[in-house]
Order: structure tokens, then sequence, then C-alpha cells
């Protein structure tokens, strides 16, 4: 059978257990080993307690575990060694660093003040204490926060890595989405209008009044399936149309051939043009060729069997197109309902090069009407030329309000996966992200590594003050002392150094030369009854 994975909860319990094993190890082993100070069990029991209670609630209140650890070594230094431990894990765990650094000032400020001030603590002790707190507590604290600001670091990298990764996905399915807009466009330019002239052409045939019975049944059956075909076509560009639309232009068709392509399918069109009007800008004339195209369709459609008029006129700085219909003789062909957006996308097309579009009944017919100025505003050629044409609030489709249609898509703002589940972060987000926490783990390595030496300097220029005042014999002045010479005679500093860490002799002073940082002891001086008997120099 395959392992279950251990729950994280059980993980968490089993690191709990193993820390409080590595930091009890040390108190437990001196409260062990003898001798035994009275009330030794109760200590002992106590001291493991409070280790017990700091591991426990050292993740939710890390700096409450550090200040109780310190707090410990009061009693038991052997507590010294839980220190590093808890303040790495104040690092780690802590997300802003204010408080512990507070917790870490006060802690230095009362040590100070009962050392020095209440217990009389000479300075060397004060130096080792303070040394111990910044070396045992600060320094591992610095490099938990390093810990912490690197996992942040790699996890706005990994961030930014996926919201790269959407971006490329959403760039193949942009690319994607446009190949299939351009698929139903061509579908609609190349096969809307010719389905709707062979529905024209089979409703003439019916309509034959020396066609034979047989002959009449079936025209009307083409063009009961030319419906059936112009609606599936329908469906199939919705499913194809998913975000955007365009316009592909039959390449070279011109207004009078469209006209004229009208008319060979049985059409009553007449067209009206200005002779001015066959030099027009690109964009213009596209949006030219729409209107009348959609127009015919339309018309064809709604309308078969009444006259068309198209007129285009180019007049001062602008172009104007109609294309007008009269009552349909028999009624519009059988079919499905409109869909109600192929309006919509056509003056979505005349808005992008600048004009107007306006269309509805006219006389019992129906009129379309647009107005294009010949200089196209700022940024819509741009727009009209670009490979997946303009961006259309619907989809462009046949018919007065519909005919072929397609389904208008949600844009893509970015903000989605590849897969459209959900907004995500801009990839420019995440970039800046990754550059912040970037710059976090930099400053936190710098003060990690500066802030101890800064803080040790800091401790010097302390401690060197309190261990020289009055201690510094210098050595032109210790030159000059005499044997036998009488002490009170010699002009010694008003008090001596502190002994050396193996002892002062019966009747020996130690001074300092002021050596920094440590003003360590250089001069050692013997009296017997009052007189100068040896004096030498100090080893280091």
């Amino acid at each position: 059978m395959e392992a279950q994975p251990t729950p994280p909860a059980a993980r968490r319990r089993a690191g709990d257990l193993l820390l409080w094993a590595v930091v009890a190890a040390p108190v437990a082993y001196a409260g062990l080993t003898p001798p035994w100070p009275r009330h030794a069990v109760p200590l002992l029991a106590g001291s493991l307690a409070l280790l017990g209670l700091a591991v426990v609630f050292g993740r939710r209140w890390p700096l409450a575990a550090l200040l109780a650890v310190v707090l410990g070594s009061l009693v038991d230094g052997n507590f010294v060694f839980a220190i590093p431990v808890f303040s790495y894990l104040a690092g780690r765990r802590s997300a802003g660093a204010g408080r512990v650094a507070a917790g870490f000032a006060a802690v230095a400020v009362a040590g100070t003040a009962v050392n020095l001030g209440l217990l009389g603590t000479n300075p060397a002790t004060w130096f080792l204490l303070a040394s111990v707190l910044l070396f045992a507590g600060v320094f591992p604290w610095l490099l938990g926060r390093l810990r912490r600001q690197q996992r942040a670091l790699a996890d706005a990298g990994a961030r930014h890595a996926e919201a790269e990764e959407r971006e490329r996905r959403a760039a193949v399915e942009r690319v994607r989405l446009r190949e299939r807009a351009r698929i139903a466009q061509d579908m609609h330019d190349s096969l809307g209008h010719d389905l709707s002239l062979i529905a024209l052409r089979a409703a003439a045939l019916e309509l034959a009044a020396d066609l034979p019975p047989a002959h009449r049944a079936a025209a009307g059956e083409l063009r009961a399936s030319v419906a059936t075909a112009t609606e599936r076509l329908h469906d199939i560009i919705g499913v194809l149309r998913e975000e955007r639309s365009g316009s592909l232009r039959p390449a070279g068709e011109t207004v009078a051939e469209l006209v004229d392509g009208a008319r060979d399918a049985g059409m009553a069109v007449e067209l009206r043009s200005d002779p001015a009007a066959g030099d027009l800008p690109p964009l213009v004339a596209h949006a030219v060729h729409r209107v009348v195209r959609e127009a015919l369709t339309n018309a064809a459609r709604y309308a078969p069997g009444a006259p068309v008029t198209v007129t285009v006129d180019r007049a001062g700085g602008e172009v104007a197109v109609s294309v007008v219909n009269g009552p349909a003789p028999n009624g519009p062909l059988p079919g499905p309902a409109s869909h109600g957006s192929g309006l919509l996308a056509l003056r979505e097309r005349v808005r992008l090069a600048g004009g107007t579009l306006d269309a509805g009944p006219r006389g019992g017919g129906f009129a379309v009407t647009a107005h294009l100025p010949l200089m196209a505003p700022a940024g819509a050629a741009d727009e009209a030329d670009r490979p997946d044409g303009p961006a259309l609030p619907t989809v462009a489709g046949a018919g007065r309000s519909g005919g072929l249609a397609g389904a208008a898509g949600e844009p893509d703002d970015g903000l989605r996966d590849g897969d459209g589940t959900g907004p995500v972060d801009r990839p420019g987000d995440a970039a800046r992200r990754l550059r912040e926490a970037r710059r976090r783990a930099r400053r936190s390595l710098l003060v990690a590594f500066g802030a101890p030496a800064g803080l040790a300097l800091v401790l010097a220029l302390v401690y060197y003050p309190l261990a020289t005042a009055g201690a510094v014999l210098d050595r032109s002045a210790y030159e000059r002392l005499r044997l036998g010479e009488e002490r009170d005679a010699l002009g010694l500093p008003r008090r001596p150094a502190d002994p050396p860490a193996g002892g002062a002799p019966a009747g020996c002073e130690f001074y300092t030369d002021g050596n920094f940082p440590f003003a360590e002891p250089t001069w050692r001086l013997c009296f017997t009854d009052g007189r100068l008997v040896s004096k030498e120099k100090i080893a280091r």
C-alpha cells in the first residue's frame, strides 16, 4: 500500500516537539548533573515548562516567546543557548520588524540600567552581556528576517513566472480568437450575401407562371433549404465568433460591381452615383461598400421583388450613401426570425469611419442612410486596418435587424487566465512585486551583516569610556615610575583597571594604556608597605 502523506498539523507538532527537545537539552543536562542546589527539581521543571510554552505559542506570538526565553536566562544561564533559536524564529515568523526591534532595545536599556545602575556590574561584564544579546539575539533575528525575505522573493518569482505563462497563454488565445473571427467574417462576407441572392432567385422561379408544378415545388424547396442554410450559417458564426469581428471586403469589388451582382440575381436595383464618388479614401470606400452590401442583403431577404435605389453622393467634405427599397410585393421570404444585431454592427462600422448611420422604415419600405467624412478621424484607420478588423460591440450579420449574426464575445482585458477562469494579476504587477521582493531581500542581507557590526561598534564606543575612565596609564608615565617610591608619590590614575581573567596577586594593581576597544590591562604594579616593588607589562 502507498504511504499516506503526513498531515500539516502532525508535521507542525512533530517539529515543535523536536524544537523543544533541542532547546531544552542544555537546561536539562545542567539540571540533572550534580551538584544539585536547593529547589533543583522545581527549578528544572519550571524551566522546561517555560521552554515548552515558548515553543507552543512561538508560532502565534514569536516576540513573546523570545522575551520569555530572555527572562529565563536571568534564572538559568543555560537559556542563552535557546536565545539564538527563538531570535531566528522571530525573524522568520514576524511580518514586521518594529516590535521585535523595540523589544531588543527595551532589553538592552533595562539590562544596562540593572547591571550598571543597581548591581554595580563592572564594564567588562556589562560588555560581555551586551555582546551576548547582540550576537545571540539580534544577529540570528536578522538572519531570520533575511530568510523570510528570500522566501518572499522566491514566491514573487514564482508568481511572476505564472503571470508570464498566463500572458503567453492569453496571447495564444487571442491569436486563436482572431483566426476564428476571420473565418466567421469570411463565411459571412462570402456566403451571406450570396445565400440571400440564391433565395431571391429561387423565389422568382417559384412565382414564375410558366413553370411546371413539380419545378415550382422544387424551387420552393430550394428556397426553404437556402433559408435553413442561412440559419445554420448564423449558428456556425455564433460559435466561431467569441471576441471580435472584422470585415473582409472582396478584393477589388466596387459598389457598381456589387449592384451588378444583385441585378444578375434578379433584384431591381438602380445605382445613382456621383462620378467623383469613385475616388474615395480606402477607409471611407470600405465603409460605403459595407453599407451597400448589407442593405442589399436586407432588401433581398425582407423585400424580395421590391425596387431598390442605391445613391452615392460626394459633396463638400463628406460622402452620403443611401439604400432605399419599396415595400415587398409578396412579403418577406419565409425563414427564421431576425437576431437584431446586423444594424448595430453596421452602425459601429460607420462610426469607426467617423460617420453616422440612420436606418428605419420609409414610405412602406426601408431606408439605410450613412454620412461619412472624407477625412477619417485620428486612429480610425489604424483600428480598421488591424488584422482582425475593428473591435465591434456586436457581431455583424445580414438582415435588417440581424440576418447572419454572431454572438458578441467578452473582450480580453488581460486580467483572465488562459482558460478564462477568473481575474489574475497583470504581468506588470507581478514584475513590480518581484522587484520589491528583491529589493527587500538585498536590504535584509545588508542589515543582517551590517547591523551587528554597527551595533558592536556602538557597544565598543559605550564600553570604552566606562572601562578607561580614570584607569589609563600611558607609556611615558609608566617609564617614569621608579622602584621603591611611595605609591602616593607616583601620580597614578585615580582607579586601577579591572584585573585579567586569572585574577590579581595580593598587593598588585592593574592599569591600561587605553587600547581600543577593549581597554585590556597593560601594566601590573605591585606594592609592599606602600612602596613600588615591581612593575611589568602584561603580555597579550
